[in-house]
């Protein structure tokens, strides 16, 4: 009769939600009330960090003006290329990407929670992820609620807001791809915790 221990039942949640949904903030909730979280979007700002993986693949793909004075990729002059020329966003992607999927595989590993949750803002827009998922959850708000907080959070202009949204798949893409929808309205946060500890219970947090 075998003694050995039952593999660890691990639910792999993906989170994603457009621009200014509040999708790391309940991110940070539900880390607080028990699970683990791998945030992509720190993973990847960390490769074009200074000294980070991906700097010397920029630099020969985009040119020496594309990293500042630090040695960190320039965020701005990167952003404001990839908008107006999309096509070159795919050029970064193929960088920065692999080096990004090696880097949350190795946290995945270190994971111990029963709830592991992959907070990737371009989740439905990379359709490789809907594999490696069991579920997924969309913070959804309305597109004014986006911009009004992107505004006050980052003090982008219209223009520049409106650029990042649509390089996200829309918000019936995202409804469509969802298990699971937190809807995200208001100022305050109280809701929304309320709503995370819904969840952390369902999750079995």
């Amino acid at each position: 009769m075998s003694t050995a221990t039952p593999a660890r039942q691990v639910l792999r949640l993906g989170l994603t939600g457009g621009i200014g949904s509040g999708k790391s903030t309940l991110a940070n909730m539900l880390q607080s009330l028990g699970a683990d979280v791998i945030d992509a979007d720190a993973v990847s700002r960390a490769t074009t960090a200074s000294g980070g993986a991906a700097i010397a693949a920029i630099a020969q793909a985009f040119g020496q003006e594309f990293i500042d004075a630090d040695g960190a990729l320039d965020r701005a002059r990167m952003r404001a290329l990839v908008f107006s020329q999309p096509e070159q966003r795919k050029v970064l992607e193929n960088i920065v990407h692999p080096l990004v999927g090696q880097e949350i595989r190795k946290l995945a590993l270190q994971a111990t929670s029963r709830v592991l949750i992959f907070d990737v803002p371009l989740l439905v827009e990379s359709p490789h992820w809907r594999g490696q998922l069991d579920r997924v959850l969309v913070v959804d708000c309305l597109p004014a609620t986006q911009i009004r907080r992107v505004t006050q959070r980052s003090g982008w202009d219209l223009t520049t807001i409106e650029a990042a949204m649509r390089n996200q798949c829309s918000r019936e893409q995202r409804l469509a791809a969802a298990d699971f929808v937190v809807f995200n309205e208001g100022e305050g946060l109280d809701n929304l915790q309320h709503l995370a500890q819904a969840l952390a219970k369902r999750f079995g947090l």
